[in-house]
């Protein structure tokens, strides 16, 4: 699936939170939304543990 396709399914989800439960709702579905992009972005491999706890001096990259 394109990035663009998930990106407006995104979108949707979070209108229709936001219309139908409210302003608390929308940031729910927000912040699950963020949490399950940074595990599936790990599951792939593109992000590791240790880049969250690194400090700006410590990168390698």
């Amino acid at each position: 699936m394109s990035m663009a396709a998930i990106g407006m399914i995104a979108g949707m989800a979070l209108g229709f939170a936001g219309y139908f439960g409210g302003f608390g709702a929308f940031l729910l579905v927000a912040a699950l939304g963020a949490v399950g992009f940074v595990v599936g972005r790990f599951l792939e491999g593109d992000l590791e543990v240790g880049d969250f706890f690194r400090t700006r001096g410590d990168r390698r990259r």
